[in-house]
C-alpha cells in the first residue's frame, strides 16, 4: 500500500481534515428533533431531514425494527443515539451522512444494498407533522396547494393520522371536535354527522376528498380512510369551488392514506358500547429503485350495539390507494366502498318553537322510534396528477366519481313534541341516491417581477350532481312518548324506485396571485373566482321539470400576511362564499321550494406565534349571509334579513414540555339577526355564544410506552327558537383515555382505551330547523393493533 507522505499541505490530508471537521461540526450542533416511536427506517429518515443530513442504511439491519422516540433540543449524534438505544446497531455522521450499520464492518461503510433519503421535502410531500405529532405544519388550501401555517391568511388546522388513532375516532366529524370552534349537531349512530363551525353547518356531503368535493358520503366520513382532517375556517368558495350544499362556515378536506417509506403490516381489533366488535386492517409497500411507487390496502368492519340500546349499527370500509412519486410527476388513485347498516338508528324530533320549555332529555341509549332502519352504500374512485413542466410551472388535475343510495323506513311526527313529550308519529320509505362527477385542473407558476416573487395559480372546477329520492308515506298515526315509546306503525304501501328530483351543475374559474415582498416577510394575496351554479329541478312523479336557474357570480379574495419573524404572523382576509339556493324542509307548508343562489362575505384578523414547540393563534371574525326561518304562525319557510356572527377564536397546540401534549381553545361567538323584518336584533338560532376545549395526552414518566390523556368540551347555551323564547342550557362533556406501547415477540403493539362522556351528560341537541337529538351516552372504546 502507498504511504501518505505527511504533508499537511497534500490532498489526501486536506480532505480528511475536513471531513474530520464536518463531522464533529454535524455531530455538535443542537437541532429541535421531534419523532414519535414509529417503525426505524421511518424513524431514521425522519431524523436526517430535521439535521438536514443524508441517510445511508442497509434496508435489511432497519426494516422491521422499532424505533424510539426522540424529542427536544440536541445534537444530531445524541438524537441518533437515543433513536438506537433499544437495537444493537452503530451510527455515525461523516460530512453531511448520516451511516447505520451493525458495528461489524470495522469502519467501512455497507453500501450494498442501501437506502439514500434527501433531507429536503419532496415535490408533493404533505407537511410534516407539528410539535407532538397531532396537528401538522400545514394544510392544503384548495388551488393554492399545501401551505405551512405561518404563510396562510387564514385560520386553519390540520388533525394528523396520529391523532385519529390515538383518539379512538370513527368518524372525521370527531376529529374536527377537538377545534373550538366546531361543534356536532348530532350525535353518534344517526342519519349524519352534522358539523357546524363559526355557528353555520356544513353538510357530509360538503367535505372534500383530496381537494375535490362531493366525493364523500353525504352521511359521514369513515375515520379509517383519513391521513389527515383539514378545516380551512371561513368561507372556501374562492380557493375550492362551491361545494354542492354552499357550506360557508368553513371548508373541510380530507386526505387520504398513502404508503410510507417503510413497509406496513397492521391488525386491529376493537370493542365499542356495550356489545359491538370490530376488526381492521392496515397494509402497504412502496416499490421502485426509489420506491416511486406505493400501495396502501385498509379495510375496517364492526357490527353490534354501540350507543343506542338494542341497535345494531355495522360498518364496512374498505379503501385502496396507488401512487407515484417522480421527479418531476405525482400520480395518485383513490377507490373506497363504505357499507353501513342501522338497526334503531338515533332518532331526531321536530318539536314546536311556540313552547317556552322543552321536556327533560331521556337517557341518551333510548330510541324513541323502535324498528327503524338505515343502510347507505358509497362507492367512490379519484385519481389526481401533478407534472413540473419545468422548475417555474406545475400542471394539475383531479377527477372523481361517487355513486351513493340510502334506504331507510323513516318516522315523521305529524303532530310535533310537546313540553311533556307526547308526540303522534307515522312511518315511511324514503330512499335516494345521488350520483357525483367531480373534476379540477389548472397551473401553479413561480416567477419575479423586479424585487416581488410571484406564486400565480389558475384553475377550473367542474361539479356535477344528479338526486332522486322515493316517499312512500304510511296511512296510520300512532300516539307516542319520548320516555314510553310506541311501535312504529306499519308503512301499507309498496316501496317505490327513487326517480330524479334534481341535477345541479356547478362550474368556475378562479386566478389567485400571492405576491412576496421584503425577503418573504410580506404576503399578499389576490384572487378572483367566476362561479356558475345551474340547477334543475324534477317531479319524482312525472319526471317533469318544476323549476330552474341559471345564477353567476364573482367571489373576491385578499390576503394578507406580515411575519414580523419566522415566529410571528399577523394576517388578514376578506373573502366570499357563494351558495345553492336552499329549499325549503319537508315540516314546511311551502315544502320543496328552491330558493336563488345567495352570497356570503367574511372578515377575518388575526396573529399566530410558533413558539418553537408550541403553536398559539388568535382571530377576529365577522361572516354574513341571508337568513332563513320558518315561520312559527305560518309555517312558511323563507328568507328575511341576514344572520352575522361576530367572533373571537384562541387556540393552542403542540408540546408544552417533553412528553406534554396539549390542544385547547376558546371561541366567542355572537351571532345576530340583522336587517331583517321580523325578529330583528335577535340572537341567531343554535349558535352557542362560548365554546371551550382542552386536551392533554401526557408521556407517564417511569413506564416506557404508557401514556394517559383527557379532554373537555364545553358548549355553551343556545336558543332554539327565532323568537328567542326557548332556549337549550350549556352542558361540558369529560373523556378520559391511556395507550401503552410494547414489543410482544418483536412484534409493536399498540394497546389502547377510552372513555367518552365519561359523567353520561344527556342533553339536547339542535339537528336542524325545529329538530333536535340527543347526545351519545358513555361509550367505552378500547382497541389493539400489531405491527408484524
Amino acid at each position: 500500500m502507498r504511504k501518505v507522505p505527511n504533508d499537511m499541505s497534500h490532498p489526501c490530508k486536506r480532505h480528511l481534515i475536513a471531513l474530520a471537521i464536518a463531522t464533529l461540526a454535524g455531530a455538535a450542533s443542537a437541532a429541535d428533533f421531534d419523532i414519535s416511536a414509529q417503525p426505524l427506517d421511518s424513524a431514521l429518515a425522519q431524523l436526517a431531514r430535521q439535521a438536514g443530513l443524508q441517510l445511508m442504511a442497509p434496508p435489511a439491519l432497519v426494516q422491521g425494527r422499532p424505533g424510539a422516540a426522540v424529542k427536544g433540543s440536541m445534537s444530531a449524534q445524541d438524537a441518533v443515539r437515543q433513536l438506537l438505544r433499544n437495537t444493537n446497531l452503530v451510527a455515525r455522521i461523516e460530512g453531511t451522512t448520516l451511516v447505520i450499520d451493525n458495528g461489524q464492518t470495522a469502519g467501512e461503510v455497507a453500501l450494498n444494498p442501501v437506502v439514500v433519503m434527501a433531507p429536503a421535502t419532496r415535490a408533493g410531500d404533505r407537511p410534516e407533522a407539528y410539535a407532538g405529532g397531532k396537528q401538522a405544519r400545514g394544510s392544503r388550501i384548495g388551488m393554492l396547494g399545501d401551505q405551512d401555517v405561518m404563510d396562510t391568511p387564514f385560520s386553519t388546522v390540520a388533525y394528523t393520522a396520529e391523532a385519529v388513532a390515538d383518539q379512538q375516532a370513527r368518524t372525521l366529524g370527531e376529529v374536527l371536535a377537538n377545534d373550538a370552534s366546531v361543534r356536532l349537531t348530532t350525535a353518534s349512530q344517526g342519519f349524519s354527522e352534522d358539523i357546524q363551525v363559526r355557528g353555520f353547518g356544513i353538510s357530509g356531503g360538503d367535505v372534500g376528498l383530496n381537494g375535490l368535493y362531493g366525493l364523500t358520503s353525504a352521511s359521514r366520513v369513515p375515520a379509517e380512510i383519513l391521513e389527515r382532517a383539514e378545516l380551512l375556517k371561513g368561507p372556501g368558495a374562492m380557493v375550492g369551488g362551491m361545494p354542492p350544499g354552499g357550506s360557508i362556515g368553513g371548508a373541510i378536506n380530507v386526505q387520504t392514506k398513502r404508503a410510507g417509506d417503510a413497509p406496513l403490516n397492521r391488525v386491529g381489533l376493537q370493542y365499542l358500547g356495550r356489545a359491538q366488535f370490530g376488526t381492521s386492517v392496515d397494509i402497504s409497500r412502496r416499490f421502485g429503485e426509489n420506491k416511486e411507487w406505493g400501495v396502501r390496502v385498509n379495510g375496517a368492519a364492526r357490527g353490534g350495539e354501540a350507543s343506542i340500546r338494542g341497535g345494531d349499527q355495522k360498518l364496512g370500509v374498505g379503501a385502496i390507494a396507488v401512487d407515484y412519486r417522480g421527479s418531476h410527476l405525482r400520480w395518485s388513485l383513490d377507490a373506497y366502498a363504505q357499507r353501513e347498516e342501522l338497526e334503531d338508528f338515533r332518532p331526531q324530533i321536530g318539536f314546536n318553537p311556540a313552547l317556552t320549555s322543552l321536556p327533560k332529555p331521556p337517557n341518551a341509549r333510548s330510541n324513541w322510534f323502535p324498528d327503524t332502519d338505515l343502510s347507505l352504500d358509497d362507492k367512490v374512485i379519484a385519481s389526481r396528477l401533478e407534472v413540473d413542466l419545468n422548475d417555474q410551472v406545475t400542471a394539475f388535475a383531479g377527477i372523481g366519481y361517487r355513486k351513493g343510495k340510502a334506504q331507510q323506513i323513516f318516522p315523521t311526527t305529524t303532530t310535533s313534541m310537546n313540553a311533556a313529550g307526547d308526540f303522534t308519529v307515522r312511518s315511511s320509505f324514503y330512499d335516494s341516491y345521488s350520483e357525483t362527477s367531480s373534476a379540477d385542473a389548472g397551473l401553479r407558476a413561480k416567477f419575479a417581477t423586479g424585487g416581488i416573487k410571484h406564486s400565480l395559480v389558475v384553475s377550473a372546477t367542474d361539479l356535477r350532481q344528479e338526486s332522486g329520492n322515493a316517499y312512500v308515506a304510511g296511512l296510520t298515526t300512532s300516539p307516542s312518548n319520548i320516555y314510553n315509546p310506541a311501535p312504529l306503525p306499519p308503512v301499507e304501501g309498496a316501496r317505490a324506485e327513487p326517480n330524479k328530483a334534481s341535477k345541479a351543475h356547478n362550474y368556475g374559474i378562479a386566478v389567485t396571485d400571492t405576491m412576496a415582498l421584503a425577503d418573504d416577510r410580506l404576503l399578499l394575496t389576490l384572487g378572483l373566482r367566476r362561479q356558475t351554479v345551474d340547477l334543475r329541478n324534477f317531479s319524482t312523479a312525472s319526471g317533469a321539470q318544476t323549476s330552474s336557474y341559471a345564477k353567476s357570480a364573482t367571489t373576491p379574495l385578499v390576503g394578507l400576511v406580515v411575519k414580523a419573524n419566522d415566529q410571528v404572523s399577523v394576517y388578514g382576509n376578506y373573502t366570499a362564499g357563494l351558495s345553492r339556493g336552499a329549499t325549503a324542509p319537508n315540516t314546511a307548508v311551502n315544502a320543496g321550494e328552491v330558493f336563488p343562489p345567495f352570497k356570503s362575505k367574511q372578515y377575518e384578523a388575526g396573529v399566530k406565534v410558533d413558539w418553537g414547540s408550541f403553536m398559539t393563534t388568535a382571530s377576529l371574525f365577522q361572516i354574513s349571509r341571508p337568513n332563513s326561518m320558518t315561520d312559527p304562525t305560518t309555517n312558511i319557510y323563507s328568507f328575511d334579513g341576514e344572520q352575522r356572527n361576530r367572533g373571537l377564536e384562541l387556540a393552542a397546540y403542540g408540546e408544552l414540555q417533553h412528553g406534554l401534549r396539549l390542544m385547547g381553545g376558546l371561541t366567542f361567538n355572537r351571532a345576530k339577526v340583522t336587517k331583517a323584518a321580523q325578529y330583528q336584533g335577535n340572537d341567531a338560532y343554535g349558535v352557542p355564544k362560548i365554546n371551550a376545549n382542552l386536551g392533554a395526552d401526557w408521556d407517564v414518566p417511569g413506564v416506557q410506552g404508557l401514556s394517559v390523556n383527557g379532554r373537555m368540551i364545553h358548549t355553551g347555551s343556545a336558543w332554539a327558537s327565532n323568537a328567542n323564547t326557548l332556549k337549550l342550557s350549556g352542558w361540558t362533556r369529560f373523556d378520559v383515555g391511556a395507550r401503552y406501547r410494547t414489543q410482544v415477540s418483536g412484534k409493536a403493539v399498540v394497546l389502547r382505551a377510552n372513555v367518552e362522556n365519561l359523567t353520561g351528560k344527556n342533553v339536547w341537541l339542535i339537528s336542524g330547523n325545529n329538530y333536535l337529538t340527543l347526545s351519545a351516552p358513555r361509550t367505552v372504546v378500547l382497541s389493539a393493533t400489531v405491527d408484524f
